[in-house]
C-alpha cells in the first residue's frame, strides 16, 4: 500500500494539533491556510491574526536543524495531564519536578499537576519527555514545508507524517504509549486521550462508532496499524482519518436559548441536581437554575437534545416543568392556597399531641396509651401535610442527590422511630410528640418563605400586567372584532379608543391623540401623535381614536424585551454566587454525616458530655441529662438534621439579585445580567460621550438675537408680535417649516414652543450649503449663513458682534435677513440636558471621575463640559479610536463604565468593564451593552451605581448571616443545647431573614 501523508496542522492561537477534515474552522490569511480547533480560537485569530502568525508555527524544528539527542528526528514533550504533545518552545508553561521539566498545553494543565503532581505521575516522578525516534509513531517532516516558515506566503502550519490512533469520543489524535486508557470491542483497540472518553464509550461504544469501521484505524497483535474493517494492514504513515463526526460538546450546531419553569424544587440542594441532569445531556451547552424564580436557563443544540429531552431530564430527576401557557399567577396562587391548607392541617394534627403532653406534666391528664397517640399524631402529619416533603425527600434519593427535604423527614422520621422503639419496648424517649410541631414549624417556614419570594418577584408580575389581554381588529370598514394579542401579526390593523392600552407596537395610520409613554420613557406628560409615528404597547391612548398598524408583536415588543432582560438577568448566576452554590451542593451529605458522628459520639461519650448538659439544664429547661445515652444521642443527632438550612444559603444571592433588577425595571434601568450588578458597583470612571448622552443630540435654539435697528427695519411686520426676538423667530420658522434639515426643525420648535403663529412661505428655495429663500406676508426672507445674504446684497455688518459671540459658545449663527435688511441672527446648538448637571455632580459624590469623550473640536467639548461640570474631557476622538481610549483609562482607574448611544459606541461599551447604553427608544435589547437606560437620562446611571452598590451590601449580610447562622447553630445542636421543635424554628427563621432581608433593598433611595 502506498505512503499517505496524514495531514496534522496547528492551531495558530491555542497551538493544538489539528487534523485536515476533523477542523472546526479554517480562515485563510495573506494567502496561508490555517486550521483551527475551536470556532473560538478560530474567532480570536480573527480578530487579531498579527498576534499569532508573528511567528513561525511548525509542528516540528525545521529540518536544518535536527536535534542530536533524537537521532535527527523532533524532539516532542507529553504533556503528563492531557498526554497532549507539547513542542518545545511553544508550551503555555513549564515546571520543574524532582529534577524533571514538564511541559503543558494550557494553563489550566499546569495549575492541576501543581496541585498534586503524584496523581499524574502514576505515584512516581518520571520524565515524560520523550524523543520522537523512541516512540512507535514518528514524525518526518516534508522539506519542501521549510523552505522558508518566516515568509508570510509559508507561515502554513507544517504538515506532518504521523503513525497514530484517533480517539473514537473526542477524535483527538492519540499516540500509542500516550494514551490514557485503551479499550478492546468487537475486536478492535481503541485509544482514549482521557479517562472520561474511555468512560463514555465504555457505556455506549456504538454511539461514537455510527460511521463505517473503515475510518477507525487500529492496532494488532504485531504492532501493526491495520484497518478496522480487517481488509489488510497500513503503511507507515497511512491516513484513514475518520471524517468529521457529531460530537457531544465540541461540535454543537446552532445554540439556542430556553427558559423551563421548574415545579418542585424545595431548596437550594435541588439546583445542583436539576442542572446536573441538564448538563448531562448531550446537546446542552450550559444549564443555569435560579431557585428563588424556579426558572432553568438552558443553552442547547435542539437537533441534539430536543426540548423534550430537556424537560425528561428533569422530570426523571423528581421534579416537574410547568408550561407557560398555564396563568403563572393564577399557579402561584393555587400553590400558597395549598400550602396553607397544609400548613393548618400541620399545625391542628402537630398540636394535639402537644397539648396532651402538657395536661399529662400538669397531672390534669393521663392515659397509658399516650406513645401511641404520639405516634399516631407524628404518622399522620408526615404522611398528611408532609407528604410533599415526603415525595420530594425520595425523588432526591432516587436522583441521587440530597436536599432540605431529606434532612426534614429523616429528622421526623427519626422522631417517629423513637416513638416505635418505645413501643417496643426498647430503653429509650419518645420524641414523636415533636416530630410533628418540626413538620408543622417546617411547613410555616417554607410558607412565608414561599410569600416572601411572591413579593421579591413582584416586579416581573406588575411588567406582565402593563400589557394588553385584548385588541379590536379592523376587518373591514366598519367592521371590528376583538382578538386575544396573541392572535396580533405584524400588519395587523388595530383601532383604538379614547382611555384604552395600546395593544402591541405600531404606527399610526389614521387619527391624532396624544399618548401617557410615562411607562416607556418616565415623562409624565402625554406625547402628542399623528399618522406615521411610532406607539409603543401598554403605553395608554389619550383623547382621540385612532388606527394603528401592528410592527411588533409577540416577544419582539417593546415590553416583551423588558420583562426578558429582567428574567435573564434574575436567572443568571455571579460570580460571588459560586462559592455558596458549591457549599449548597455540598452542604446535605455533609450535614447527614455530621448528625450521624453526632448521634456515634454521644453513644460513646455521653458520662464525659454529661456534666456539661447538668451544667445547662439549670438555665435550658428543654435539656435532660437523666434521660438514657440512646435518648441523648438521639434527640442531638435528631437537632442537628432539623436546624441545617442551605436553603438560607441558596437564596442568600437569587433573592436580593431579583429585587434590585426588579427595582431597575420599575425605574427604566435594565441590567443584561446579574453579573453586570456586580461588576458595575466597583467602577472608578464613567466614561460618557457627548451626543445624545450629555447633550440632547439634536440641535435646539438657544439664543435669538435681533439686529439694533430692527425696528425700523421690519416695521411693516412688526405690529403682528410683542416682541422683536419672536419677529425674527416667527419669520425664520415661517420660512425653514418646510425644510428637513435638522437646524430648521429646531427653529420651527423653538417658535412653537413660545407660542409664535406661522404663516405659509411662498417661493421656497433651498440653497445648498447656504441656506434657504422665500416669501413671508410677501416679504423676501432669507436664512441661513452669511454667505447668502451676502451674495443677496444685504450687509451684515450690524449683526457680525452678535455671531461672533454665539460662535465663541460654540453655537451655529443662522443669519435672517427681511426686506433686504439685517433682521437678526439665531443661535443654535446641541444643548446640555436639564439634568446632567446635576448628574455629573452625584457621580462626583460617589466618588467616581466622569468622563467626557467625543469627536467634537476641542473648543466646543469644552464648552458642553463646562456647563455639565466634567473637569476632565477627551476631544478629538473618531468612532473607531474610542475602544482605544477606553483601554487607556482602564490602565489608570481599574474598572470603568462606558455610557453611549450603543450604535456607534459598541466597540467601546464591549471594551468597558460595563456597557451602558443610554436613550435606545422601544429596541432595549442592546448586544454590547450591559445596561440599558430606556431612559434618556443621565440620572439612570447614577441611579444604576447606587442600585447596584445597595444589592451587594444586602448579598454580602444574607451569605455572612446564612454562614453565621449554620457555623454556630449546628454545634450548639451537636452539643444537645437545642430542642429539635426550637431548632427547626431556628432553621425557618434564618430563611425567611434572607428574603426579608432582600426585601428591605427596595426601601433605599436611588
Amino acid at each position: 500500500m502506498r505512503d499517505k501523508m496524514a495531514d496534522v496542522h496547528t492551531d495558530p492561537v491555542c497551538r493544538m494539533e489539528v487534523i485536515e477534515g476533523q477542523e472546526a474552522a479554517r480562515r485563510d490569511y495573506d494567502g496561508v491556510m490555517y486550521f483551527f480547533c475551536s470556532k473560538v480560537c478560530a474567532r480570536k485569530f480573527q480578530q487579531n491574526p498579527e498576534s499569532y502568525v508573528g511567528t513561525e508555527m511548525p509542528v516540528v524544528q525545521p529540518a536544518a536543524e535536527p536535534d542530536a539527542a533524537s537521532g535527527g528526528l523532533a524532539r516532542s514533550h507529553v504533556d503528563p495531564v492531557c498526554k497532549m504533545h507539547v513542542i518545545a518552545g511553544r508550551e503555555a508553561g513549564k515546571w520543574d519536578y524532582k529534577g524533571t521539566t514538564y511541559y503543558f498545553c494550557n494553563v489550566g494543565c499546569l495549575k492541576r499537576f501543581q496541585a498534586d503532581p503524584e496523581q499524574f505521575l502514576g505515584g512516581k516522578p518520571k520524565s515524560e519527555v520523550k524523543s520522537q525516534k523512541a516512540e512507535v509513531t514518528t514524525a518526518r517532516v516534508s522539506p519542501q514545508r521549510h523552505e522558508d516558515t518566516k515568509s508570510p506566503k509559508n507561515r502554513q502550519s507544517t504538515i506532518v507524517n504521523r503513525q497514530s490512533h484517533i480517539d473514537p469520543v473526542c477524535k483527538m489524535v492519540v499516540r500509542e504509549g500516550s494514551e490514557a486508557g485503551k479499550w478492546d470491542y468487537k475486536g478492535t483497540t481503541y485509544y482514549f486521550c482521557n479517562p472520561n472518553c474511555l468512560k463514555r464509550f465504555q457505556a455506549e461504544p456504538e454511539r461514537f462508532l455510527a460511521r463505517p469501521k473503515s475510518e477507525v484505524r487500529s492496532q494488532n497483535a504485531e504492532g501493526r496499524t491495520t484497518e478496522a474493517n480487517g481488509e489488510g494492514p497500513m503503511a507507515e504513515g497511512d491516513s484513514a482519518l475518520p471524517e468529521p463526526t457529531i460530537l457531544e460538546k465540541p461540535e454543537l450546531g446552532r445554540i439556542e436559548t430556553i427558559t423551563l419553569s421548574v415545579g418542585g424544587m424545595t431548596c437550594a440542594s435541588c439546583v445542583a441536581t436539576v442542572e446536573k441532569a441538564l448538563t448531562r445531556l448531550p446537546g446542552v451547552k450550559t444549564a443555569t437554575v435560579n431557585f428563588a424564580i424556579e426558572k432553568a436557563i438552558v443553552e442547547f443544540d435542539p437537533k441534539v437534545s430536543p426540548v423534550p429531552s430537556l424537560e425528561k431530564a428533569v422530570v426523571d430527576v423528581g421534579y416537574e416543568i410547568i408550561h407557560q401557557a398555564a396563568d403563572a399567577e393564577e399557579r402561584s396562587e393555587v400553590e400558597l392556597r395549598h400550602a396553607s391548607n397544609r400548613l393548618v392541617w400541620a399545625w391542628i394534627l402537630g398540636l394535639f399531641p402537644m397539648l396532651m403532653m402538657l395536661l399529662h406534666s400538669l397531672h390534669l391528664f393521663h392515659v397509658s396509651w399516650m406513645v401511641w397517640l404520639d405516634v399516631a399524631f407524628c404518622a399522620a402529619v408526615l404522611f398528611g401535610p408532609g407528604w410533599t416533603t415526603l415525595r420530594g425527600a425520595w425523588g432526591s434519593v432516587r436522583a441521587g442527590s440530597a436536599s432540605m427535604d431529606v434532612l426534614i423527614v429523616l429528622g421526623v422520621a427519626a422522631a417517629l422511630g423513637s416513638g416505635v422503639a418505645v413501643l417496643a419496648g426498647l430503653p429509650i424517649k419518645s420524641f414523636a410528640d415533636a416530630g410533628g410541631m418540626v413538620m408543622a414549624v417546617f411547613l410555616t417556614g417554607r410558607y412565608i418563605e414561599t410569600r416572601a419570594k411572591g413579593r421579591a418577584s413582584q416586579a416581573i408580575k406588575k411588567l406582565v400586567a402593563l400589557g394588553a389581554r385584548t385588541a379590536r381588529l379592523q376587518l373591514a370598514e366598519g367592521v371590528e372584532k376583538e382578538v386575544p394579542v396573541t392572535q396580533l401579526t405584524p400588519g395587523s390593523l388595530m383601532v383604538i379608543r379614547p382611555g384604552e392600552k395600546i395593544p402591541t407596537d405600531g404606527r399610526i395610520v389614521e387619527g391624532e391623540s396624544s399618548v401617557d409613554e410615562s411607562m416607556a420613557t418616565g415623562e409624565s406628560l402625554p406625547v402628542d401623535k399623528k399618522p406615521g409615528d411610532e406607539v409603543i404597547g401598554a403605553t395608554v391612548n389619550g383623547n382621540g381614536l385612532i388606527k394603528v398598524s401592528a410592527t411588533r408583536v409577540g416577544s419582539d415588543t417593546f415590553l416583551s424585551q423588558v420583562i426578558r432582560l429582567v428574567e435573564e438577568a434574575q436567572g443568571t448566576k455571579i460570580p460571588i454566587q459560586a462559592f455558596a452554590d458549591k457549599v449548597t451542593a455540598k452542604f446535605v451529605p455533609v450535614v447527614l454525616l455530621v448528625a450521624a458522628a453526632t448521634f456515634a459520639v454521644w453513644m460513646l461519650l455521653t458520662p464525659t458530655i454529661k456534666p456539661m448538659l447538668e451544667w445547662a439544664s439549670t438555665f435550658l429547661p428543654w435539656v435532660n441529662p437523666n434521660l438514657s445515652v440512646v435518648s441523648l444521642a438521639f434527640f442531638a443527632g435528631v437537632a442537628v438534621l432539623v436546624i441545617a438550612c442551605p436553603c438560607a444559603l441558596g437564596l442568600a444571592t437569587p433573592t436580593a439579585l431579583m429585587v434590585g433588577s426588579g427595582m431597575g425595571a420599575e425605574r427604566g434601568i435594565l441590567f443584561r445580567s446579574g453579573e453586570a450588578i456586580q461588576t458595575l458597583k466597583d467602577v472608578r470612571a464613567v466614561i460618557l460621550d457627548k451626543t445624545g448622552t450629555i447633550t440632547r443630540g439634536r440641535p435646539s435654539v438657544t439664543d435669538v438675537i435681533p439686529a439694533r435697528d430692527m425696528t425700523e427695519t421690519s416695521s411693516a411686520v412688526s405690529d403682528r408680535v410683542p416682541s422683536r426676538e419672536d419677529e425674527v423667530l416667527r419669520l425664520a420658522a415661517s420660512l425653514e417649516q418646510g425644510s428637513e434639515h435638522p437646524i430648521a426643525g429646531a427653529v420651527v420648535a423653538a417658535a412653537q414652543s413660545r407660542g409664535v403663529r406661522l404663516t405659509l412661505p411662498t417661493a421656497v428655495q433651498a440653497v445648498p450649503g447656504k441656506g434657504i429663500s422665500g416669501k413671508v406676508d410677501g416679504i423676501e426672507v432669507l436664512a441661513g449663513k452669511e454667505l447668502l445674504l451676502a451674495e443677496c446684497g444685504v450687509d451684515c455688518q450690524t449683526l457680525e458682534q452678535a455671531a461672533a459671540e454665539l460662535r465663541k459658545r460654540s453655537r451655529t449663527a443662522l443669519y435672517v435677513a427681511a426686506g433686504g435688511k439685517p433682521l437678526g441672527v439665531i443661535g443654535v446648538a446641541d444643548t446640555v440636558k436639564p439634568d446632567s448637571a446635576q448628574a455629573i455632580s452625584e457621580l462626583k459624590a460617589l466618588g467616581i471621575t466622569p468622563i467626557m469623550l467625543t469627536g467634537d473640536n476641542r473648543e466646543t467639548a469644552a464648552q458642553i463640559g463646562a456647563e455639565a461640570g466634567i473637569g476632565r474631557i477627551v476631544a478629538e476622538v473618531l468612532p473607531a479610536e474610542k475602544r482605544r481610549v477606553v483601554k487607556e483609562l482602564q490602565q489608570e482607574f481599574g474598572s470603568v463604565a462606558m455610557v453611549g448611544d450603543g450604535i456607534n459606541d459598541a466597540p467601546a461599551l464591549k471594551a468597558a468593564n460595563v456597557g451602558i447604553a443610554i436613550g435606545t427608544g422601544t429596541d432595549v435589547a442592546i448586544e454590547s451593552s450591559d445596561v440599558t437606560l430606556v431612559r434618556g437620562s443621565l440620572t439612570g446611571v447614577v441611579a444604576a451605581i447606587r442600585l447596584s452598590r445597595a444589592t451587594f451590601v444586602k448579598i454580602r449580610q444574607n451569605l455572612f448571616w446564612a454562614f453565621f447562622y449554620n457555623v454556630v447553630a449546628i454545634p450548639i445542636a451537636m452539643l444537645g443545647l437545642l430542642h429539635p421543635i426550637m431548632a427547626e424554628v431556628a432553621m425557618a427563621l434564618s430563611s425567611i431573614n434572607v428574603v426579608t432581608n432582600s426585601l428591605r433593598l427596595r426601601r433605599t433611595r436611588l
